[in-house]
């Protein structure tokens, strides 16, 4: 597994996760699927991804446990030797008018969202360090950048994910090692299709290309930033919601 290069990605079973394996594995890279609770969408993601000649493993862990974040890492390391690319995707939501909202809704969502985007952080950073290379991709979001009434919540998370990437692009940067987060609007997933019709109508007035956007729109930016054309980017936060900000 080391002729090619690795990348390891959170919360890969499904959405834009599972879009961002394909589009890696279709350009060659080796894939870490990583899952919490989908792990038959997991497997066959797997089967999918190795049909374009790559190995590709899938891995149970949740990324809010400190301990599970580096068991992941640990063995993704075992199986690959070298990991090239982290992508933090794995997020979740619990959406309320704060009013509503319980204090363990809150603390799950930034456990998960936050804290698991550095858990992983800092347990891939040593590798990384050493190896004197490494591409970290946090996937935000467009409301980490304006708010989101009913998700103060999710919108802390993401609004955190933002400043953790710029303080780790500084920190990581003088070992070759870039940072970069990408910020999501209103893109087709399992998730976005849940919406009432009337909610998606709001959101689709507020773009100025009139549809929402693909997860292999996402994807595809996470391959751009993991490639060697994006060598001299970090630090940045770059939106993807088709002019919606």
């Amino acid at each position: 597994m080391k002729e090619n290069k690795t990348v390891l990605i959170t919360g890969s079973s499904r959405g834009i996760g599972k879009a961002i394996a394909i589009e890696f594995a279709k350009a060659g890279y080796n894939v870490i699927v990583n899952y919490n609770k989908s792990e038959e969408e997991a497997n066959l993601l797997v089967k999918e991804l190795e049909v374009y000649g790559v190995i590709a493993k899938a891995i149970k862990a949740d990324v809010s446990d400190f301990e599970q974040a580096k068991a992941l890492i640990d063995e993704a390391l075992e199986v690959s030797g070298q990991v090239d690319v982290l992508i933090n995707n794995s997020g979740i939501t619990k959406d309320n008018m704060i009013l509503r909202m319980k204090e363990e809704d809150f603390d799950r969502v930034i456990d998960v969202n936050l804290k698991g985007t550095w858990n992983m952080c800092k347990h891939i950073s040593g590798h990384f360090l050493k190896s004197r290379s490494g591409k970290i991709i946090n996937i935000t979001s467009v409301v980490g950048l304006i708010g989101n009434a009913g998700q103060s919540n999710y919108v802390a998370s993401k609004a955190g994910i933002i400043g953790l990437t710029k303080a780790l692009a500084k920190e990581l940067g003088s070992r070759n090692i870039t940072v970069n987060a990408i910020a999501p609007g209103f893109i087709e997933t399992e998730m976005t299709r849940d919406l009432p019709l009337e909610m998606q109508d709001a959101y689709l007035k507020q773009i100025p290309l009139k549809r929402f956007g693909k997860a292999e729109d996402v994807a595809q930016l996470c391959l751009f930033l993991a490639s060697e054309q994006a060598n001299y980017i970090t630090g940045q936060t770059i939106s993807v919601n088709g002019g919606m900000v």
